[in-house]
C-alpha cells in the first residue's frame, strides 16, 4: 500500500528527473515580446510515453498528430506552443507537423519523436514561420532550468504550475515531475489543460498508460473552473528508464508506489490549476464521504464544485448552503438528501451548516470569516456507506468576465 510519507517532494518540475532538458523562449505568437510561448522538453533516450486527451469531439491538430506518434508508445520530446491553438484552423495539420519537423532537424531528433500540444486563441492560423526560425535557440537554450518552459506555455495562467517527487523502487532512487497550464475553460474529462510530465522509471507503455489514465481521472478530471471543455487538453508523460529499476510489467506493489507519486504531482497541479481560475480569489474543495459508492461521490463533488451559484456565493462569502444542496440534487448520483450534512472549513474553523437535509442554526459571522479564506473546504457527509472523493474549483468573480470579453485581444 503506497504511503504518503515514502514520497519526497523536490525542485525541478519536468527537468527534476535526470536525462530531462527544457527550454522556453518567445518567438513573437504573443504579442508582449516579454511572454515566452514557445517550449521544448527532450530526453536524453527514447522513453516510454503515452497521453490521455480531450473527450471534446472537436480536437486540435497537434492532438490528432500526437496519437499518430503515440501508437507505438514510445517518443522522446515535447514541444508545445501558447497564443494560438492551432484548432479549426486553415492549414492546422500542416502547421503542426511542420513545426514539429522544424523542432526535431533542431535537435537531431526524428519527427516521429515528438508529442506535440498548442494552446491560445481558436480558429486562427499558426505563425509557422516564426516557430521554424525560432528553433535553433529554442534547442541551444535547453538546460535543467524548467521555469521557462513552464512560462512558454502559459496563457492566461498567473503563475507557472510546476511539481515533483521522488521515491525508491527497487532500492533505486526514482524521480517524477512535470508542469501544467490551465486557467479558464476548464472542466472535468479532461479539464482545459496540459500537463506534461516527465520521469526516470522504467515501466512498459501498457502498465504507464493505465496509471495516467488511473491518475487523470483522480485529479485533472475532477477539476472545474467554468463548465468549459477546450479541444487542446492533453496530459502526456514520458518515462526514460534511467533509474534502473527493476522495469514496472505488471500492476505489482512497485506500480502502486508509481501511481501514487503519480497522482501526488498530478494533484498538486490539479489543485494549483483550481486556484489560479480565471480571476478566482480562493482555491474550492468539496470532499465528499459516506456516499454509497466511489461514482456516486465522485458526482456529487464535482457537481457542487461546478455550480455557478455555489461559486458565486463562495466569492462573495456568503454561507449558502441551499446552492450546495440544490447542486447534489441535480447530480445524477443516488443519494438521500435527508441523510445529507454540509460543513464549511478553512483555516481559520469550521461550520456546519446543514444536518440531515435541514438547515442548522449558525453564526453568519463566524461563517463569512471561515469562507473569506484563500482555499475553502465544502464538506459533504453521507450516511449510506465509505466511498469518499474529492472534486477543486475556484469561485465566480467578476474579473472572468472581464477576462474573457477580450480574450483575443
Amino acid at each position: 500500500m503506497f504511503m504518503q510519507s515514502e514520497l519526497k517532494y523536490v525542485d525541478g518540475g519536468v527537468t527534476a528527473a535526470p536525462g530531462f532538458l527544457a527550454a522556453g523562449v518567445h518567438c513573437g505568437i504573443r504579442k508582449n515580446s516579454q511572454k515566452r510561448d514557445l517550449a521544448l522538453i527532450v530526453a536524453d533516450r527514447d522513453c516510454a510515453a503515452t497521453a490521455v486527451y480531450t473527450t471534446n469531439k472537436v480536437k486540435a491538430a497537434p492532438i490528432w498528430l500526437t496519437m499518430r506518434h503515440l501508437v507505438n508508445g514510445r517518443a522522446r520530446a515535447i514541444l508545445a506552443n501558447s497564443g494560438n491553438a492551432n484548432a479549426c484552423a486553415p492549414g492546422g495539420a500542416i502547421a503542426a507537423e511542420t513545426t514539429v519537423t522544424a523542432a526535431a532537424a533542431a535537435c537531431g531528433l526524428r519527427t516521429e519523436d515528438f508529442i506535440v500540444n498548442s494552446t491560445g486563441v481558436i480558429g486562427q492560423p499558426l505563425p509557422m514561420e516564426k516557430m521554424i526560425n525560432a528553433m535553433p535557440a529554442l534547442a541551444q537554450s535547453l538546460s535543467r532550468d524548467c521555469l521557462p518552459a513552464a512560462e512558454a506555455i502559459m496563457t492566461t495562467d498567473t503563475f507557472p504550475k510546476m511539481a515533483a517527487v521522488q521515491f525508491t523502487l527497487g532500492g533505486k532512487t526514482v524521480t517524477l515531475g512535470g508542469m501544467a497550464k490551465g486557467s479558464g475553460m476548464i472542466h472535468p474529462n479532461m479539464a482545459t489543460m496540459l500537463a506534461f510530465l516527465t520521469t526516470d522509471c522504467a515501466i512498459t507503455p501498457a502498465l504507464l498508460q493505465e496509471a495516467l489514465r488511473a491518475s487523470a481521472n483522480r485529479t485533472y478530471n475532477r477539476v472545474s473552473v467554468d463548465g468549459d471543455t477546450s479541444t487542446n487538453d492533453m496530459t502526456a508523460i514520458l518515462a526514460s528508464g534511467a533509474a534502473d529499476n527493476p522495469i514496472i510489467t505488471e500492476k505489482s506493489a512497485d506500480y502502486e508506489i508509481f501511481l501514487g507519486a503519480l497522482n501526488a504531482v498530478n494533484l498538486k497541479l490539479a489543485k494549483d490549476i483550481a486556484k489560479d481560475g480565471e480571476g478566482a480569489t480562493k482555491l474550492l474543495i468539496c470532499r465528499v464521504s459516506g456516499a454509497g459508492c466511489e461514482t456516486d461521490a465522485v458526482l456529487l463533488a464535482k457537481a457542487v464544485i461546478s455550480s455557478s451559484l455555489t461559486k458565486a456565493a463562495l466569492f462573495g462569502a456568503d454561507a449558502n448552503w441551499g446552492r450546495v444542496l440544490c447542486a447534489l440534487g441535480y447530480s445524477g448520483a443516488d443519494f438521500d438528501p435527508a441523510q445529507t450534512d454540509i460543513a464549511f472549513s478553512s483555516a481559520v474553523g469550521r461550520i456546519r451548516v446543514c444536518a440531515n437535509g435541514a438547515g442548522l442554526a449558525f453564526d453568519e459571522a463566524i461563517a463569512k470569516q471561515v469562507l473569506a479564506e484563500k482555499e475553502v473546504t465544502i464538506a459533504v457527509t453521507q450516511h449510506e456507506g465509505d466511498a469518499t472523493a474529492e472534486a477543486y474549483g475556484c469561485d465566480l468573480t467578476y474579473d472572468y468576465v472581464k477576462i474573457n470579453g477580450d480574450y483575443r485581444t
